[in-house]
């Protein structure tokens, strides 16, 4: 599981994250929603350990981020948006070297990239280096990457980015496979319509706060407008321009 507590994070005069907390369960897949620039990938990279907060804890398993970064990052498996990749491996030797970074047994390594393999239909490409992958080959990667230890807690960064619409799906399968393993999954995302979707809560982050949280039943009865549709509580909540009044300039 995974927990936060008053975690904030300053630059300078800047806040870029404020007491946000947070308590993601076991089971449970996370979305986690925000306007560019609202803290999301700070967070992100806090829970990872990438970067410590000024203030709060963050507990991965119990594990605090902090005192205990090394058994914390054992415990989680990171996509970001943007694939770190050596080109010149393969797709097979990058998972590999991820699974010994681990400490991964070199069979299980073996077994668990092939099942990712045919998962996310690399076998093809398996072999090829890197620095020949389109984006989506690149990400599948990473998402393989991150699986291949088995982690607890899965941390997503826009991770159907470059995927194609059947790849996506299969991803979107995949955490809620790991979700319905007990694993929790903590995912960033702007595509709306995926929150809706997949996720089993939400939250929703503006300048560095969290002003809401809950299941899309619960945020479109919270809604003062009474919207049903989680992009126009999102803007709602955000301060958003409203579609109406979109439409009603095009049309002028």
């Amino acid at each position: 599981m995974l927990r936060l507590k008053d975690v904030t994070k300053r630059y300078d005069d800047l806040t870029a994250v404020d007491r946000l907390t947070l308590d993601v369960p076991s089971g449970e897949l996370f979305g986690f929603l925000g306007p560019n620039g609202a803290g999301k990938t700070t967070t992100i990279k806090m829970i990872c350990g990438l970067l410590l907060p000024t203030s709060g804890t963050i507990e991965v398993c119990g594990k605090d981020v902090t005192k205990d970064p090394i058994g914390a990052k054992a415990k989680i498996g990171l996509i970001p948006d943007t694939p770190v990749l050596y080109k010149k491996l393969t797709g097979r030797e990058f998972v590999r070297f991820v699974g010994e970074l681990y400490g991964v047994d070199s069979g299980l390594i073996d077994r668990r990239i092939s099942d990712l393999l045919d998962l996310l239909d690399m076998k093809e490409n398996a072999d090829n280096l890197i620095e020949t992958y389109s984006h989506g080959m690149k990400q599948k990667t990473m998402i393989m990457a991150a699986l291949v230890h088995d982690p607890e807690v899965v941390v997503l960064d826009e991770p159907t980015v470059g995927l194609d619409p059947k790849s996506a799906k299969v991803v979107k399968d995949v955490l809620r496979a790991l979700c319905e393993r007990d694993k929790t999954v903590f995912m960033s995302t702007h595509i709306l319509e995926i929150a809706e979707r997949v996720c089993d809560r939400i939250g929703i982050i503006d300048k560095g706060k969290l002003i809401a949280i809950g299941t899309v039943e619960e945020l479109k009865s919270k809604s003062k407008q009474g919207l049903v549709s989680l992009e126009d509580i999102f803007l709602e909540l955000t301060g958003g321009p409203d579609h109406l009044e979109i439409i009603k300039f095009l049309s002028s």
